[in-house]
């Protein structure tokens, strides 16, 4: 006799609940461990609940454009400076214009506000100018032709390598000994193919100051008596400026700062380099931020240059470099440097000696680090703006009114949740718990989640993510009455409730599934098609709807198929919520049953 075979356990089986609750435990107890192990154990906050700074830039024409100041130039810089502000790590910085030549920035408090301010403050035209020559940063007596070997005493004669940056190829091969013109300094840079150029990391010391007079000459060869000629000075001019200019102190550099940004870039220009030790006169630009594809911090183990730069140039600008760094290879110390000037201000200036080709560029240094070798990246791949721009205005933003707005949102929210409470008592008595469960566990999850993104991607919470968790509530306890009202149905049909249990969850799931996603969706399309705050409302919306799924998946069904065993729920006790008697359900009726009459003996009797 052939035994009978097993049935195929059905999708609406109850399953192993008791291994879904370990789960959705073990996460819990993961992300917790998590938060407190990151050492962070609130979430971070937007500008409007915990305060900030506020820059109001205003938008300057550029020399030769008067009309500049535009739409589209306006929402252009817009973009470039949000991205900027971004790529130093500062979180929900809200970057926005304000009529028709103002930008408003706000950076939230405690998130790189004083580097962001420098980013910031720096937002005018990026070029790549010549250094005709360079001198020490403070006020001089003018000089007409010292000699390219002077000696003396600079931040460069211990017979360490010099502080100006390698600018080579991507690919670069070949040892070169140090100029000769260097006696302090010398180093060599190797590279793997000398057509790619490469460059050496020597150059004059601080106080080496060549004479304007052996600039190149226009065809690029050096020739000792003359001088690059520029629209608005002379060359003797520009020596006397150079000589006046004083690089020393905060004020002076930012005097300078200005001149020099107001500088046409076809003019030569005098210069201060970010900390003011140097200054410097600069020919007119050949290739300007613009030709910049973009641009990386990256750290180099193989050769040992520690943290370098990488410049990718657009197809036009990968020529124009070629161009202009083929014939700064022909000049002598410091003729042989390009500087990379942002806001009027000399941020680098790389040493080069061979063409460099193919769009692809190497900066390098002996004092770069992590954080100087960024900073240069980020203005090489942000700093080309349309136009330029004038701090007129920062102000420091106080959290009071937004965290009077965060504690009515707060009140609102527990008066909401206060009632939903009370109506699932009053409605479905027993079965409430399960649903103040389930929302206690979808907090515990959400809470440590947002802590978690925080240092993770830089989310910070503002007011509309606030209002985005409390309307989440309401989608989630929606979801429980979906599941509860299945299994009710179940039971006035007749049934009992382990069965009622397993049958109600794949109708309620299908429902659950298709309202999460229509929840999901708009999030998804709101967070995409706006900016600012909204998309704060629009990513805790969209998190919340997927911690509903997780959480009716992994512990309210699990939690029900466990309770449908316990005699108080399957008997339905008054207070379970599932009584029959009070969902309507008729006992069934009992029909006596019929006792056949005899059959006759005799036929004919029939």
């Amino acid at each position: 006799m052939a035994a009978p075979k097993k049935g195929r356990r059905s999708s609406g089986s109850q399953g192993r609940p008791g291994r879904a609750l370990v789960t959705i435990l073990v996460a819990i107890v993961a992300l917790t461990a998590g938060m407190f192990i990151s050492g962070h154990t609130t979430p971070r906050l937007g500008i409007d609940l915990a305060g900030g700074t506020s820059f109001t830039l205003e938008a300057k024409n550029q020399p030769g454009k008067p009309n500049a100041i535009n739409a589209d130039n306006m929402n252009t810089a817009v973009g470039i400076i949000e991205r900027r502000v971004n790529g130093l790590g500062v979180s929900e910085a809200e970057v926005q214009t304000q009529g028709d030549k103002h930008i408003i920035v706000n950076i939230p408090k405690g998130m790189n506000a004083k580097q962001a301010r420098t980013q910031v403050g720096t937002t005018a035209q990026l070029y790549f100018r010549p250094v005709v020559t360079y001198t020490d940063g403070k006020k001089t007596e003018p000089t007409t032709s010292p000699s390219p070997s002077a000696t003396g005493k600079g931040k460069n004669d211990k017979g360490k390598a010099s502080d100006t940056p390698t600018a080579k190829g991507s690919s670069s091969a070949s040892n070169s000994p140090s100029a000769s013109n260097s006696p302090s300094a010398s180093s060599s840079a190797s590279a793997s193919s000398s057509s790619q150029g490469r460059a050496v990391s020597e150059g004059l010391k601080a106080d080496e100051t060549p004479s304007p007079s052996q600039s190149p000459s226009a065809s690029g060869s050096p020739k000792a008596s003359k001088t690059p000629k520029s629209d608005s000075s002379s060359a003797d001019d520009l020596s006397k400026q150079l000589a006046d200019l004083d690089c020393s102190t905060p004020a002076a550099r930012a005097k300078a700062r200005e001149k020099a940004a107001g500088t046409k870039p076809t003019d030569s220009v005098v210069a201060c380099d970010r900390d003011g030790s140097r200054k410097f006169i600069l020919g007119p630009s050949k290739v300007e931020g613009t030709d910049v594809k973009d641009a990386s911090s990256v750290y180099d183990s193989q050769s040992g240059q520690g943290w370098i730069v990488q410049l990718n140039f657009t197809g036009k600008g990968g020529k124009k470099f070629a161009d202009v760094t083929g014939q700064l290879a022909t000049q002598q110390p410091p003729q042989n440097q390009f500087a990379i000037v942002l806001d009027g201000e000399v941020y680098s200036d790389p040493k080069v000696d061979e063409s460099i080709v193919g769009g692809r560029a190497t900066i390098s240094g002996p004092d770069f680090n992590q954080q100087n070798t960024g900073d240069l990246a980020n203005v090489l791949s942000y700093g080309a703006l349309p136009l330029s721009f004038d701090i007129a205005d920062e102000t420091t933003v106080s959290a009071a009114l937004g965290g009077e707005q965060l504690e009515a949102g707060l009140v609102a929210g527990a008066i909401g949740l206060a009632l939903v409470v009370i109506y699932l008592v009053v409605y479905y008595r027993g079965l409430a718990l399960v649903a103040m469960a389930s929302l206690g566990v979808s907090a515990i999850l959400t809470y440590t989640i947002m802590v978690l993104l925080g240092p993770g991607i830089g989310f910070a919470l503002n007011l509309p993510a606030v209002c985005g968790a409390i309307v989440a509530i309401g989608i989630t306890a929606d979801s429980f009455i979906v599941y509860f009202e299945r299994i009710r149905d179940e039971i006035r049909e007749g049934r009992s409730l382990r069965p009622a249990v397993e049958r109600g969850w794949p109708r309620a799931r299908r429902t659950i599934l298709v309202s999460d996603f229509v929840s999901f969706l708009a999030a998804a399309v709101l967070f995409v098609v706006t900016v600012g705050k909204v998309q704060g409302f629009a990513f805790t919306l969209g998190l919340t709807t997927l911690l509903d799924v997780v959480v009716v998946f992994l512990f309210t069904k699990p939690l029900m198929t466990i309770l449908a065993g316990r005699k108080f729920f399957a008997s339905g006790h008054p207070w379970s919520g599932l009584d029959p008697r009070r969902l309507g359900v008729k006992p069934p009726l009992r029909r006596g049953r019929r006792t056949p009459a005899p059959a006759p003996a005799d036929p004919k009797e029939a």
